[in-house]
């Protein structure tokens, strides 16, 4: 593992966070169950100040190609988020139904319409069934998950054996595609229906993009001319973090700015800078 400089970690004034060994140099934070490399030399320390003010803009610099994949995850999963959660139901083969939650996901374009799926294998080393399956048929569902799958989401995320069928583990009713082999939840908000345009290996991760073929959308879920989402119903939510999700039930309007306003003020300051 890579030297990592001592992390400078923002503490509250008088907050204790108890920070317990976890590897060799590295310690769990029991309060935000954060790592921090490399900070202290023993195993269990309280920290009970204001950080210096003079390091609290500093930035802290990480070399990828150094450090163990594990690292990596941590820091980019903890800052490139909220991240949507498509919840991908595939069948096998056999015709066995398989249903997983990915947030490594997102909508890649319109024209054609592509959705990308980065599935890493499982910690043993196999490939996990939803890789296997798209694989095996080149189709897919994705389900974006919003609030009333919240449950569904989490129990498909549990690691059942391949013959198990996580949909109706978690007690929801399926109905047939319309243009791939695979069925969607019923009475789902959203469900798309793909089919693989290309998967792009690694050793330790698929990414898979895949061309929607057939969109279903719930009618509640669209304003009164079918054309727009409908934020009071259709409430996505998001990954951040570890066990750490983001409901979209607070949204915000934020205009963009003239160009006009923006330009004079750039304008106006350097000028100011000149002088």
């Amino acid at each position: 593992m890579s030297t990592i400089a001592p992390a400078i970690v923002p503490i509250a004034p008088s907050a204790r966070v108890k920070l317990q060994k976890k590897t060799p140099g590295t310690f769990r934070s029991t309060l935000t169950n954060h790592f921090v490399d490399n900070f202290v030399d023993t195993a269990n320390v309280a920290l009970d100040k204001t950080p210096d003010p003079g390091t609290m803009g500093r930035a802290m610099d990480f070399d990828f190609q150094q450090m163990e994949p594990q690292d990596r995850y941590r820091l980019l999963t903890n800052f490139v988020g909220p991240r949507p959660i498509a919840l991908v139901v595939t069948r096998s083969a056999a015709g066995l139904v398989n249903a997983a939650p990915m947030s490594f996901f997102n909508v890649f374009g319109h024209d054609p319409a592509i959705l990308a799926l980065g599935i890493q294998p499982r910690l043993a080393g196999p490939e996990k069934d939803t890789v296997a399956n798209i694989r095996a048929t080149g189709q897919f569902t994705v389900h974006v998950v919003d609030a009333a799958l919240t449950e569904t989401m989490l129990i498909c995320g549990l690691g059942v054996a391949p013959d198990v069928d996580e949909l109706e583990l978690a007690g929801e009713q399926t109905e047939p595609g319309v243009a791939i082999n695979v069925p969607r939840i019923k009475g789902a908000a959203c469900a798309m229906e793909c089919r693989v345009e290309r998967i792009i290996d690694w050793p330790k991760r698929a990414l898979i993009l895949g061309e929607v073929l057939h969109m279903h959308v719930r009618r509640d879920c669209l304003d009164a001319e079918g054309r727009y989402v409908n934020p009071e119903v259709y409430q996505p939510i998001a990954r951040l973090h570890a066990d750490n999700y983001i409901h979209s039930d607070r949204q915000t309007v934020i205009p963009t700015p003239d160009l006009a306003a923006v330009l004079a003020a750039a304008a106006r300051r350097r000028g100011t800078e000149g002088q």
